[in-house]
């Protein structure tokens, strides 16, 4: 499946005695056809009020505490096969509901943002994570500077441009940036410009994953920080390379992101060694 071209494998484990292990995600991410960003795993319910527990793994087989694109393609998955719209997932990351409307899109509660240093979490202590200590270039003449940085399930850190997103190369200091010592659990970077107050435009290296067309908790960091610094609004579009995004931070703390997802094909794939085969029979969507 996809969401806003997020590339995600949704894969039921429900009534299987396997897990899905780190060396069947590698082996499904070096597959051309198969590569992916996330992998959602759909297990059986572990908490009480909850539907299932979703693990999450990333095309380099470390775990990811959430993953907003992929819970409304596990949504759009489960929702077609149940009839129910209405979801609660335990994740690494904590309890998140979701649920499809009349239209298709799918709105997710990402739940409340962490801004404390060590809850993100970060190896040093910062009063105002607004604007932490930390740059991409010359000392002197930095490229980029003073990100701010939050969890949303997950670390990351938003860097406040005025030119194109994509004139930044990404690709190059996104992976130095997401090992870096202040980050004990790596990090997600995301370069953010402000259109208007009420819209956001985007890249995000991810981390695990590398450059990506989309990722919604990135998309929910940017939003938060952009509200919590003054620069838009609390309810926001984000445009990621991969489309739009409406994320609302709510008077409760609560941060709803709402997208598409789609289905791509369908098949059975070995949990252990991701050795794949597609369905012949079944009928995918476009």
């Amino acid at each position: 499946m996809n969401g806003l071209g997020n590339r995600i494998i949704v894969a039921d484990m429900r009534s299987a005695s396997a897990r899905m292990t780190s060396q069947a995600a590698i082996a499904l991410a070096s597959d051309p056809i198969t590569d992916f960003d996330q992998i959602m795993v759909i297990y059986p319910p572990r908490a009480t009020g909850t539907d299932y527990y979703i693990d999450i793994l990333n095309r380099d087989g470390s775990q990811a505490g959430a993953c907003g694109n992929g819970t409304r393609c596990v949504v759009r998955a489960l929702a077609g096969e149940t009839g129910k719209t209405n979801f609660t997932f335990q994740t690494p990351g904590g309890i998140v509901s979701a649920r499809e409307h009349v239209d298709g899109l799918i709105s997710v509660d990402m739940g409340k943002p962490e801004f404390s240093w060590d809850k993100i979490p970060l190896t040093e202590e910062f009063a105002d994570t607004r604007n932490i200590e930390l740059q991409v270039g010359p000392i002197d003449a930095p490229l980029l500077h003073t990100p701010a940085a939050v969890s949303m399930g997950n670390p990351h850190i938003v860097f406040w441009v005025e030119q194109d997103v994509r004139s930044y190369e990404l690709e190059k200091f996104g992976p130095l940036l997401e090992n870096h010592p202040l980050f004990p659990e790596r990090v997600n970077v995301t370069i953010a410009k402000v259109e208007d107050r009420h819209h956001l435009i985007i890249r995000t290296w991810e981390r695990g994953a590398g450059l990506t067309l989309a990722c919604g908790t990135a998309a929910c960091a940017a939003a938060v920080n952009a509200a919590r610094t003054g620069r838009a609004e609390r309810q926001v579009r984000v445009t990621l390379p991969g489309g739009d995004l409406h994320i609302d931070w709510r008077a409760d703390d609560h941060v709803m992101m709402t997208g598409p997802a789609e289905w791509e094909f369908s098949g059975r794939l070995d949990p252990e060694t991701g050795a794949w085969e597609r369905d012949t029979d079944a009928e995918d969507a476009a």
